[in-house]
């Protein structure tokens, strides 16, 4: 049922007259990936019960660095402090899900969310919007949409067209990339001497390392985007 390009389960659903479809592994891995995340989320938290004056346990302490590393890698490059700390939890968040979604794919019968475009579009879409709602609390709602008609106002339709591509971009980078990977481990299961012993190799490098990769490009773009959106 899971695996590098397998069928695919897709189920559809009449609404009105229009038939909505979806695809049911994806959904299914996807909140399985949110499952895990909010399982370790309440394991770190039990773990948390010591007082602030005693020194810190162990997994605080990799609490701490793992905060510290996204701070640093990431949000830190905001323009400023209050908006790092304001979107810590969001990009923090992104990051976690994406990257443990790009590792799912290194386990048997598992394919990562991630290679499928309506994951990594939403993904994009959800960027997009919480860039122009920072930019417009920002700016101010007449100040926001002055800056489409900036420098001349013959630039209107470039503007919104430039805007309107920063979602499409952001998303097919991160599909294009694990669906790649998985397109390369479908050709080389095909191939009856190197079925297992390579394509395990390759597995592990898509999943970990080009997923951690992945993950973290796509993160430090979302930052990048909001930065933007706020500041010009």
């Amino acid at each position: 049922m899971f695996g590098p390009l397998g069928r695919k389960l897709i189920a559809h659903v009449s609404v009105a007259g229009l038939t909505i479809s979806f695809d049911l592994i994806t959904i299914i891995v996807s909140w399985i990936v949110i499952a895990l995340l909010v399982i370790l989320a309440l394991v770190l938290r039990r773990s948390l019960t010591q007082d602030v004056e005693e020194k810190p346990n162990r997994v605080q302490a990799l609490l701490d660095s793992l905060i510290d590393l996204i701070k640093s890698q990431l949000t830190s490059s905001f323009s400023s402090d209050k908006l790092a700390e304001e979107l810590f939890p969001f990009i923090a968040t992104l990051f976690m899900f994406i990257l443990l979604s790009n590792w799912i794919s290194i386990l048997p019968y598992f394919e990562s969310p991630t290679k499928d475009l309506n994951v990594a579009f939403s993904f994009g879409l959800l960027v997009f919007f919480m860039s122009q709602y920072f930019a417009i609390r920002r700016k101010g709602f007449g100040k926001y949409m002055k800056g489409f008609i900036e420098p001349y106002p013959f630039m209107l339709p470039l503007n919104i067209v430039g805007e309107m591509a920063r979602p499409l971009s952001h998303s097919f980078r991160l599909f294009g990339n694990m669906f790649g990977g998985a397109i390369m481990l479908s050709i080389m299961y095909m191939f009856p001497m190197t079925s297992w012993i390579l394509p395990v190799g390759l597995n592990l490098f898509y999943g970990l390392f080009q997923g951690m990769i992945q993950a973290f490009v796509f993160s430090i773009l979302a930052v990048a985007y909001i930065n933007v959106a706020v500041e010009t």
